[in-house]
Parts: structure tokens; sequence; C-alpha cells
């Protein structure tokens, strides 16, 4: 049996994020030699094949955790290795389908990335990623400018088509039966609060939600202190 302090974990960032996004809880999280892999999400262009990606790079048994579309990533491998996966953690996501309704705003931030506007794309999303009272935080609007970079432009484009074509993952809520974390910011705008209120109940007596006070979408770098914790309480 593993020890708890050595179980692995696997993290998967969200859209144009890549692993500064957990930077924060980092050094928490590896405490005692924990083997930590922080996902590829970048190369494909279906959730069906990110996961399988993921699989293939990943321990036998591992926990799990994904930050919005990390989170979506999440719910594809627990359709694929339940088996595989000895606890989970959703930030800031949603177990909803995409419709054409979420997906013209993506269709327009691929039109703009595509003619070479991605600079645009990165302002844009901005305004909605973070607490309202963040948006002055420059050395955040940075970091976070400085992951879309890693991204670029191409990975973009190829992770908002995945996105666009994830299906109704409400349908298996019921059926994840290993601890489950569902957090959101309080002032998350894009995937608000209640979505993982949706997502706790539908788990059941498996999750435990946790709404942060004053935080937006991105809650491991608007609340790592809080956020840690809560990640760590999870590991048990």
């Amino acid at each position: 049996m593993i020890d708890a302090m050595q179980e692995p974990l696997v993290l998967i960032p969200g859209l144009s994020c890549d692993a500064s996004l957990y930077a924060p809880q980092w050094p928490a999280l590896a405490t005692g030699g924990r083997p930590i892999l922080v996902a590829e999400h970048a190369q494909d262009e279906t959730l069906d094949a990110i996961a399988r990606r993921l699989l293939a790079a990943a321990p036998p048994r591992f926990a799990l955790c994904g930050l919005s579309m990390g989170g979506y990533i999440a719910f594809e491998v627990m359709r694929q290795a339940p088996g595989r996966v000895t606890r989970l953690a959703l930030l800031d996501t949603s177990a909803k389908p995409a419709t054409p309704e979420t997906n013209t705003p993506r269709e327009q931030m691929i039109a703009l990335a595509q003619k070479g506007a991605f600079d645009n794309v990165t302002t844009l999303l901005w305004q909605r990623l973070v607490a309202p009272a963040r948006l002055v935080d420059e050395p955040l609007r940075l970091l976070v400018r400085r992951m879309a970079d890693e991204v670029g432009a191409e990975g973009f484009i190829r992770q908002q088509r995945a996105i666009m074509t994830r299906p109704d993952s409400r349908l298996g809520l019921a059926a994840i039966g290993v601890p489950t974390l569902a957090l959101v910011g309080e002032e998350d705008l894009i995937t608000p609060p209640s979505e993982a209120q949706e997502i706790a109940a539908g788990i059941g007596t498996n999750a435990r939600l946790v709404v942060v006070p004053g935080c937006g979408h991105l809650s491991t770098l608007e609340a790592p202190d809080a956020v840690t914790g809560e990640l760590l309480a999870w590991l048990g």
C-alpha cells in the first residue's frame, strides 16, 4: 500500500495555462517526495486524445487534480480509466457539455488567434479570469500572459477545439466513488459556484464542496494558501 505522502499526483492545467498554475501549491504537495506529473494538454484536439496521452504517461494509480479545462479532461480520464484514479480534485470547472451558445465565443477567439491576434485573445480572457479586485494585479496578469505565450496560439486553438466537443459529464457524476474535492472561487465568472455545487451534489457523499471567498477563476493563483490547504486535506 502506497504511503499517503508518496501517492502520485497528476495535475492538469487550464486553458492557456502551464505548470505555473500550480506553482504556489507545488512545494507543499511535493512534501515527502510525492511524485507529481503535469499533464500535457495542448497537443491534441479532443479530450479523448488528451486523456489517453495523460494515461500513457501517468503511474498505474494516482490522485488527479484539474482546474477549468483540466476538470473537463479529468472527467474524461474518469470515463476511460476510473480504476486508476485514487482521488479527484475539480477546481473551478463544470460538468456541463459544450453548447452552440458556449462555443460561439470560443469560435471567435479561434478566429482571432488564426488571424495573428492572439494578444487580443489573452487580453479579452484576462477580464474574466480573476476576481474584479485582482484586475489591477500586474504581476498576476504578467504570469497569466506568460503562461498563454508558452502554450501559444496553435496550442490554444487545439485546446479550444477539444473543449468545444466536450460531452455531458453530469451523466457520470453518481459513478464517481473516490474522495472528491469540488472547489470554486466565490467570484468565478467563468464557472460560478453553482457549477461546483452541481458537481458535488451529483457525486454525493464522496464529494466535498469548497467556495473560496474573494476569489475568481484562477483559484490556485488568487488564493494560493487557501487552495493549498484544501488540496493537502484532500490528499489526506
